[in-house]
């Protein structure tokens, strides 16, 4: 019916999904349950015409048709836990907002970074953990993106202009796992086993446990190129963020964890950060959502710790916040020389309040700090 009248509209009046109906002269009118239109001083043209007529409406309003443009542009890198945090973000917005759970609303954009091109040399070598986020927070300002989902041990402690950082998700667990095919621990592997790692926070913390083991720096990869070297030979053991395995689905390759203790987790281990831009109140508001204000508090103790001691790439620093059996927060840090030698350590308690828990990041990294001295991580 909806055809017939628009064709009636443009003088060709013929219904492709209706029976053809009888046709008078010119200067009669047609109608259909309830529809006309007249025609005046023309005659139908021929039935392939007609047709053809037909074919040219249709083709010219599929192209004309828009096609859908997605709400949420969301921007990550490309490897496999990337991937798989953007995913979970995505579907928590979809959850939460019944708008994005439509086909089509919410868009999953890979942006490759400097740090993912770059394999063969250490962070530390090639500028630091900013190489994880560059590229995305540009694409990010630049508008081709509406938010940045990153693990946030690799966000700097700056944020670039024009971006704001108001969500983290629930944080996964923080600790590290150990990877071996012949050791069930550490104090298990011989003397002089190769431990593959690219943390300098871990290689110090190992290297003042276990002199006698090796540790190769630039073990660098997502986490299925580590675990290939590892069952190559390469190395005879690693360690990998408990949190990306779980992400992953690949516990089973899971040695042992490595308690708080034995292993302090580097600053925001385990929590994903989702940016916007900071004039982009729809985006803040879909992120509010998502956001876990325990994790939150917890990450910014930390980096006000490691904001503190200026840490990057090149300095061994571990820093943990978490909410103790009577609510208030416990917070542990570390730092230590390259090669182990030597480790300093502090902790705080205080309330779970945003700025109880900064002043305890900011004071542990001042005591640290003091107590190295200069040329500490230079050793």
């Amino acid at each position: 019916m909806e055809t017939l009248t628009s064709l009636c509209a443009s003088q060709a009046l013929v219904s492709h999904t209706a029976r053809p109906m009888p046709i008078s002269a010119a200067g009669s009118s047609i109608s259909a349950k309830g529809y006309a239109c007249s025609i005046k001083s023309r005659a139908f043209p021929p039935r392939k015409q007609r047709a053809s007529v037909v074919k040219a409406a249709v083709a010219v309003e599929q192209q004309t048709e828009k096609p859908k443009v997605a709400l949420i542009r969301i921007g990550t890198r490309g490897s496999p836990l990337a991937l798989a945090q953007a995913h979970e973000t995505r579907e928590k917005l979809m959850a939460a907002h019944s708008e994005l759970a439509e086909e089509g609303a919410i868009e999953i954009v890979i942006i490759k970074t400097t740090g993912d091109k770059i394999l063969s040399q250490p962070l530390a070598d090639i500028g630091g953990k900013g190489l994880f986020t560059k590229e995305i927070d540009e694409a990010l300002i630049n508008g081709d993106i509406d938010i940045a989902v990153h693990s946030m041990k690799d966000v700097p402690t700056y944020l670039p202009e024009q971006t704001i950082l108001p969500c983290n998700m629930d944080r996964e667990d923080v600790r590290d796992a150990f990877i071996s095919l012949n050791a069930s621990s550490l104090a298990d592997l011989p003397a002089g086993s190769i431990i593959g790692t690219a943390s300098l926070r871990r290689k110090s913390q190992i290297l003042h446990r276990y002199p006698s083991l090796k540790v190769v720096e630039n073990f660098r990869g997502n986490v299925q190129t580590r675990l290939r070297k590892l069952n190559e030979g390469v190395v005879h053991a690693t360690l990998l963020a408990l949190a990306g395995l779980r992400r992953l689905n690949m516990t089973e390759n899971v040695t042992a964890t490595l308690s708080i203790d034995d292993m302090l987790p580097a600053v925001a281990q385990g929590a994903i950060g989702i940016a916007c831009r900071s004039n982009d109140d729809k985006m803040a508001e879909y992120l509010a959502s998502l956001n876990h204000e325990e994790t939150r508090l917890a990450v910014t103790c930390e980096r006000a710790f490691l904001l503190t001691l200026d840490g990057s790439c090149r300095t061994p620093i571990a820093g943990y916040a978490s909410r103790d059996e009577n609510g208030d927060c416990l917070f542990k840090g570390l730092v230590a020389s390259p090669d182990g030698t030597r480790v300093l350590e502090t902790s705080r308690k205080g309330p779970y309040a945003i700025d109880d828990m900064i002043l305890m990041g900011k004071d542990a990294g001042k005591e640290l700090l003091s107590r190295a001295g200069p040329g500490f991580f230079n050793s």
